[in-house]
């Protein structure tokens, strides 16, 4: 599947070759994709997926990111060229970590914008709705998450902010289901969060969701040139209570 920029490869025992300026998959001897090498921004490989060396190679001299995940979307490597910017804007992001102030407001700032998110689709849900019944679910569900945003200003402690996206999340998934048509809830229910292994098939949807939107944030972060792997973009993260799916 491919989505914008990004290759998701979920096919077990396929195999990436290059094929000139191509990327080419198949399975066993049967080729199902080609893709121009200059559409691509990254590779994400979801379980048994072979990669070539000469493909390993021409992805990171292209700039693309090579990301390989196990069956369950859990992160094991990640194959990229030269990394972007410079020691200044590490040390400057490193030294906001350490500035709790500056981090209290940036978790708010990022708890704010995922609670807005989920309001909109709740209510876009809503006018979607073909039983009155999950209409006024999901708005009900809306006005609660007006007012977490309304208390988010008054957290101040990152515990805090943490309590005020955990309890908006519990109210927004409790809600997650009316979202689904009536006709297919039986086959999409969401009961309780779980993962490596998701336990249904909205776990499986959520969680192989998950590992995409954590690719595009690192890759993002690097794009600015800022250090994933640590200083504000950690800290920030675990902060607003998104540590991992």
């Amino acid at each position: 599947m491919q989505l914008l920029n990004t290759l998701y490869v979920t096919l077990p025992d396929s195999h990436l070759r290059l094929d000139n300026d191509t990327l080419r998959l198949l399975v066993g001897d049967e080729t199902r994709l080609r893709v121009p090498l200059h559409h691509l921004g990254a590779v994400v490989c979801f379980g048994p997926v072979s990669v070539s060396v000469p493909l390993m190679h021409r992805l990171a001299e292209d700039g693309v990111a090579l990301v390989l995940l196990d069956a369950n979307g859990r992160f094991k490597a990640r194959l990229e060229g030269a990394t972007a910017g410079n020691v200044l804007l590490r040390r400057a992001q490193h030294r906001s970590a350490d500035d709790a102030g500056f981090a209290l407001a940036l978790g708010r700032r990022i708890v704010a914008g995922k609670l807005r998110n989920q309001r909109h689709v709740l209510l876009r849900g809503a006018r979607d709705a073909k039983q009155s019944g999950d209409a006024e679910v999901l708005v009900r569900a809306a006005k609660n998450l007006a007012a977490s945003l309304r208390a988010l200003p008054t957290a101040d402690t990152l515990d805090a902010v943490r309590g005020v996206e955990g309890e908006a999340a519990r109210g927004y998934f409790a809600a997650i289901n009316y979202l689904v048509r009536p006709d297919l809830r039986g086959q999409f229910k969401l009961d309780g969060r779980s993962r490596r292994p998701p336990r249904d098939r909205m776990n499986a949807l959520l969680s192989f969701l998950y590992a995409m939107w954590m690719n595009d944030c690192r890759s993002a972060a690097e794009a600015a040139g800022l250090g994933p792997a640590g200083g504000l973009a950690a800290r920030a993260a675990a902060g607003a209570g998104f540590a991992g799916p």
